[in-house]
């Protein structure tokens, strides 16, 4: 779906590494802004219901991951998945699987998720207040296409995941090309 819509401006409460800093946990905390991730880019932004979960950890993250050449190749800039997780989980969810190109943004309140349009309750599954699954191409800060999946609702007894994937995504910019 084509789309003309700016994303909000937020401040994300992130974690970098650090050099300078000794000890098991070299990091530090640095506030980054949606202008920061979107501004003068290209970029694909896909958002799903949380680090370390199944359909997340096995299929979309790591296909997002695969697929980052690919994403290249069609003029993409970065790929960033965006989760309501904190920096912390984020951090540990992408070392766990060895991310080199997809980049994570903690949204660890909710504010871009509420934003967008995309919070809704996971209490069914004992998560709280999360992202509904969907992907965007965003340039310069305004979403250009949208990848929504069906079925957006609070406690959904289901988890779609389709029209979100990175093979859809890649294949919806090959056909634009």
């Amino acid at each position: 779906m084509t789309v003309k819509k700016k994303v909000p401006f937020v401040t994300f409460r992130t974690r970098v590494r650090d050099k300078s800093i000794e000890g098991p946990n070299p990091y530090r905390w640095e506030d980054k802004t949606s202008d920061d991730y979107f501004s003068g880019k290209r970029v694909i932004l896909f958002s799903l219901p949380g680090a370390f979960t199944p359909t997340c950890s096995t299929y979309q993250l790591p296909n997002f991951e695969e697929l980052y050449d690919e994403f290249q190749k069609e003029g993409i800039n970065a790929v960033y998945c965006v989760s309501v997780n904190d920096a912390f989980v984020m951090n540990a969810w992408a070392k766990s699987l060895g991310l080199e190109k997809v980049e994570l943004i903690p949204d660890g309140k909710g504010e871009f998720t509420r934003k967008m349009g995309m919070l809704v309750a996971k209490d069914n599954l004992g998560f709280g207040m999360r992202s509904w699954r969907y992907a965007a191409l965003i340039e310069n800060g305004v979403v250009e296409k949208w990848f929504e999946e069906e079925g957006f609702s609070d406690n959904c007894e289901t988890d779609p995941y389709g029209v979100s994937s990175p093979q859809n995504v890649l294949e919806t910019l090959k056909a634009a090309a």
